[in-house]
């Protein structure tokens, strides 16, 4: 413990002389540029490496110039990388790929693909490419964005994972076959963020196509999962969806469980959800009360609260942005300044950092180029302006450049202490680590809007305000327009107006009693319409009206300072 608190104490000295010296390095617009440039090359070179010697495979292996199949078979890195394409600005080859993918991926394919991963890189990156393919100049069809190849795609591949879901608690199995559905010796046990991280991408799927089916499943998990948290309020790791049975009890918010929590904040902002908001809030009182220690989060059991793993864990770097859009700004910029002293220790963060040693942990030395340090850079760079976060970013891309390129791309690090490279670069370096470094450097990107730009929809309604900021990331970096899944929500509502209006000039005129009857249950309990149906509402029933009334209005600055997540009703 002696150790523990000594180290500690280093930590926070050597914190606080980052802070003063970064406080005085005000980067100028001429080295944003600079930046900028760089990164774009690091992009280009990764990608066109990996069309040059990987294509049609899922990712390259960039030390022996060659590719692999990794989640399925899709030309991953691909389907990854589109929306950094339009980010970069190269709206040419935004629409080669778009179409070139239309043309050549299929999901009828006798493959076993992770639930999980296909859900955030696949149907994330073509929702996000839908999305954003107006923007990046493609013609799009009538009816957009509630239509378009690209949709269909992404709800082609979410169909595919739909048999991961029956299961007697709504729980996905974590792995399922694409052509065949879920082997029947599949096992049951997946990692809690395997459960949890649907609700963004299977919610924006059905708002957009009018479909229900993807956000019930998504939610039924969720609220399944939410029911099994122990006494004192934490979730463990790993978990029979057949059984609810924890199978690994230790709790963190790192690897298995961090997208879980990352998708309650980020879902409640996009959906305008109170529910999802409330559950990460009684979550947040119990990681702050059992793992939170001195702006480290450790590992517990998930029933006594006992530390079972003093270790910071990469995937953690997540949380101070996560932080950052409920407005605790504080808390964050410490746990930050924490992750960001390991950084500079290795040139990159380890998978694996023991707190009281103050180094890594064996056999878990390795830096995949992951990106959650840098995420959480930019989240605090938009919320704060301090130009600490982009000193961040200027380590990040030197020591990626100097320790991780190759002829053939960037690979990842075997071993963070000593930079031996491993024959692998994940389809997120280009998804994630490079759109997130470019963010950072670039303030003005349409993806920072604040509101003042924004295109009026040609699709279901010529009024529905598009691509006006407030873009939500999903897990792998792809962003959602909220604005987008109003318009097409509301698309539905007035089609079932109109149902209904229909319905009720071909019905013969109710009796008075008969009116004085429905109104009386309307008001004890309004009835419920499954929107897979495609008949009318029946008549006098109503929908509610949609949470999110105003869909111009910015999401991003209110939020990420003050933490104000839903509407005022103005």
């Amino acid at each position: 413990m002696l150790r523990l608190l000594c180290t500690i104490i280093l930590c926070v000295i050597h914190v606080f002389t980052l802070i003063s010296n970064a406080k005085g390095q005000e980067f100028t617009e001429l080295e944003m540029a600079h930046y900028r440039e760089k990164i774009k090359s690091m992009f280009y070179h990764a990608y066109n490496s990996y069309l040059d010697h990987a294509y049609p495979y899922d990712e390259l292996r960039p030390l022996t110039c060659d590719g692999q199949d990794t989640w399925g078979s899709v030309s991953l890195t691909l389907i990854d990388a589109l929306d950094t394409l339009l980010i970069l600005g190269n709206y040419t080859e935004f629409q080669r790929v778009a179409t070139l993918l239309q043309d050549t991926v299929d999901f009828d394919i006798d493959v076993n693909a992770s639930v999980f991963e296909t859900n955030i890189r696949v149907v994330g990156g073509l929702l996000s490419a839908h999305l954003l393919s107006k923007r990046a100049g493609m013609e799009v069809e009538p009816g957009w964005p509630c239509s378009g190849p690209l949709l269909r795609m992404a709800e082609d591949a979410a169909r595919k994972l739909l048999p991961a879901f029956q299961t007697p608690t709504g729980m996905p199995y974590g792995t399922v076959n694409l052509l065949r559905g879920v082997n029947p010796t599949e096992t049951p046990v997946t990692c809690t963020a395997g459960v949890g991280t649907f609700i963004l991408e299977f919610s924006a799927l059905s708002r957009l196509t009018g479909d229900p089916v993807f956000e019930d499943v998504a939610r039924k998990a969720l609220r399944s999962l939410w029911k099994t948290r122990s006494e004192i309020g934490l979730v463990g790791n790993h978990i029979d969806v057949l059984s609810k049975k924890w199978v690994a009890q230790d709790a963190g918010i790192g690897a298995g469980v961090d997208s879980y929590f990352e998708y309650l904040v980020k879902g409640s902002i996009m959906l305008q959800d109170e529910e999802l908001l409330s559950m990460f809030l009684e979550y947040d009182k119990a990681i702050k009360n059992y793992t939170k220690f001195d702006d480290w989060y450790l590992w517990v059991q998930m029933h006594k609260g006992t530390v079972s793993m003093p270790v910071f864990q990469s995937l953690e770097a997540f949380w101070p942005g996560l932080q950052s859009l409920i407005g605790e700004l504080d808390s964050a910029l410490r746990t930050f300044h924490n992750y960001y002293t390991v950084w500079r220790q290795f040139g990159g963060l380890p998978e694996f950092y023991s707190i009281p040693q103050g180094y890594t942990v064996d056999k878990r030395e390795g830096y995949p180029l992951r990106p959650e340090l840098i995420e959480s850079a930019m989240y605090l760079y938009k919320a704060t302006g301090d130009h600490t976060f982009l000193q961040l970013g200027r380590d990040a891309v030197e020591s990626i450049e100097k320790i991780t390129r190759v002829p053939c791309g960037y690979a990842s690090v075997k071993d963070i202490r000593d930079h031996k490279l491993d024959n692998r670069m994940e389809s997120f370096f280009l998804a994630e680590t490079i759109k997130y470094l470019y963010l950072l450097f670039d303030p003005d990107n349409f993806l920072h809007n604040s509101g003042l730009d924004f295109e009026l929809g040609t699709g279901p309604s010529e009024d529905c305000v598009l691509g006006a900021g407030g873009y939500i990331f999903n897990t792998e970096a792809h962003p959602l327009d909220p604005a987008a899944l109003h318009c097409c929500s509301r698309k539905q509502e007035e089609r079932r107006e109109l149902q209904d209006i229909l319905l009720n000039l071909s019905e013969p005129l109710p009796s008075p009693q008969d009116t004085q009857s429905q109104e009386t249950d309307s008001e004890t309990e309004p009835p419920v319409m499954d929107p897979s149906e495609s008949i009318a509402l029946k008549p006098g029933s109503r929908r509610k009206a949609p949470l999110l009334s105003c869909p111009m209005q910015p999401f991003s600055a209110r939020l990420a300072v003050m933490g104000q997540v839903f509407t005022d009703g103005t």
